[in-house]
């Protein structure tokens, strides 16, 4: 069963050429040219992964982002210009997993959103489970609590956490994290790990504590911090 990409982009052309590129490496795609389009599309039929453009008709990537994310931690891509780095950061905060600029080139953004989908099949196929400190990771369900009562992430912020968790009391830098989460050809910076992180922290709440900073070197997660 292929994997299915919804594509939310109000400009024909490029939606057109993403279409065409996703569809020649397997995937299906759905297709929405706003952002109320995008959330009933997403309602009716889910996606494996969406493709987010910021500036939409009806409803802008943002809006489409934070009501995603109150039901579901489905990998998102967002689409932002070069300049706007702010954008990418705010992007971030709402619970966005990666973003490429425009202009961008398909390939790229198709192998962003191939290794997304192979990071969280590989999770699937780990050990079932990974507990620490009060903090419980379910693999094959995707899911994580803190002292049993449940825990929203993201797609990226699981994927940190579990990283930490498997690697707990090594010291793992920013370009790790990047290297691991987003790979090699990433084009951000250090924030966009910072703010996943302190996103992150902000829902282990008490538990935050156990994701500790290492000064010019990276963060560890440690059971006594």
């Amino acid at each position: 069963m292929p994997k299915t990409i919804l594509i939310v982009e109000d400009e024909p052309i490029l939606r057109e050429i993403m279409k065409d590129y996703f569809l020649e490496g397997g995937y299906g795609v759905l297709e929405a040219a706003d952002g109320k389009q995008a959330l009933v599309l997403f309602e009716e039929h889910g996606a494996d992964l969406i493709i987010l453009d910021i500036m939409l008709p009806e409803l802008d990537g943002w809006s489409v982002c934070k009501r995603i994310r109150k039901t579901s931690n489905v990998p998102i891509i967002m689409l932002t210009a070069r300049s706007d780095e702010d954008d990418t950061l705010l992007g971030f905060e709402l619970g966005a997993d990666d973003y490429v600029t425009k202009p961008y080139s398909p390939p790229i953004l198709l192998a962003r959103a191939k290794r997304l989908l192979e990071n969280r099949q590989v999770r699937e196929q780990e050990s079932d489970t990974l507990s620490s400190s009060g903090i419980l990771i379910d693999f094959p369900s995707r899911t994580v609590t803190v002292d049993g009562e449940s825990c929203s992430l993201t797609h990226t912020e699981f994927e940190i956490l579990a990283y930490l968790m498997k690697n707990k009391g090594i010291i793992i830098s920013r370009e790790q994290l990047i290297t691991k989460i987003w790979g090699y050809d990433f084009v951000g910076d250090d924030r966009t790990v910072n703010s996943h992180i302190r996103n992150l922290r902000s829902k282990l709440g008490e538990h935050a504590k156990h994701i500790v900073t290492v000064v010019r070197s990276g963060y560890k997660f440690e059971d006594e911090p």
